[in-house]
């Protein structure tokens, strides 16, 4: 399910507008994933977040403009369409190769004047701790293995020919955005972070997610949920439950 683009930003979607919400969530999809993927994210979180979900070029309504295959210059479009959005505390929820872009885009909105409210990274080592990966690189077939592997991406859709011409390239892409990333050492982040992983995860250990403690000068936590890289499709009401309770605080 998408939704229409808000305003003239293809790569923001809100699919449960909440403008009485005092803050906003923005969600950042995994390798070869799009804003649909949060859709439940929004409705759980909605009206007390206002979630915003984004979609990166190269696939479903965007899916005739060219993949962006750099981290960093992925930040670096976003970054311009966030900005309008900072008028309220803005936080970022990243999943896999979207909890690195998150502290992109966060060293840029610091950078700007704009401290987030919290960097929740789910899924993903920590920048600093560095694997030599090169998944973007093999075939088709050995790309799709991967993926199944992952249970990223439904199988029966991996096995029809038409899905698979349209999400390849997008997949491919950002495998490449994650897998060719290299962190520069730099100032710390001022946002808390709070990283999330599942205990069994083959792309990110326990202790390269606690890591993540290493790049913010603020509060640090970490939760561990059984499962693998996609821990997140069984576990989401804890993870959502714990981002509801850091954005929206019972009253004291």
């Amino acid at each position: 399910m998408t939704a229409q683009p808000t305003g003239t930003s293809l790569w923001i979607r809100q699919f449960h507008p909440a403008p009485d919400a005092a803050t906003r969530l923005v969600c950042l999809p995994h390798a070869g994933g799009s804003a649909s993927y949060f859709f439940p994210v929004s409705k759980a979180l909605s009206p007390k977040v206002d979630v915003l979900a984004i979609q990166y070029p190269g696939r479903q309504d965007r899916r005739n403009e060219k993949c962006i295959d750099s981290i960093r210059d992925l930040a670096d479009a976003l970054v311009p369409e966030l900005l309008p959005w900072t008028d309220k505390p803005l936080a970022l929820f990243g999943h896999s190769m979207g909890a690195t872009l998150g502290f992109e885009v966060a060293l840029r909105l610091e950078q700007k004047g704009v401290v987030p409210a919290a960097l929740f990274a789910s899924g993903r080592r920590a920048p600093s701790a560095h694997r030599d990966e090169t998944v973007h690189q093999r075939d088709d077939e050995g790309l799709i293995a991967e993926v199944k592997s992952l249970s990223g991406t439904d199988s029966q859709l991996l096995g029809d020919d038409e899905i698979l011409r349209m999400v390849l390239p997008a997949i491919r892409s950002d495998y490449k955005a994650a897998e060719t990333y290299a962190y520069v050492p730099g100032p710390r982040l001022a946002a808390p972070i709070q990283a999330h992983v599942g205990t069994s995860d083959p792309k990110a250990t326990v202790d390269e997610v606690r890591a993540w403690s290493e790049h913010t000068s603020g509060e640090f936590a970490l939760h561990t949920y059984p499962g693998g890289h996609f821990y997140l499709n069984s576990q989401a009401s804890q993870v959502i439950a714990s981002i509801s309770e850091t954005l929206s605080p019972p009253p004291a």
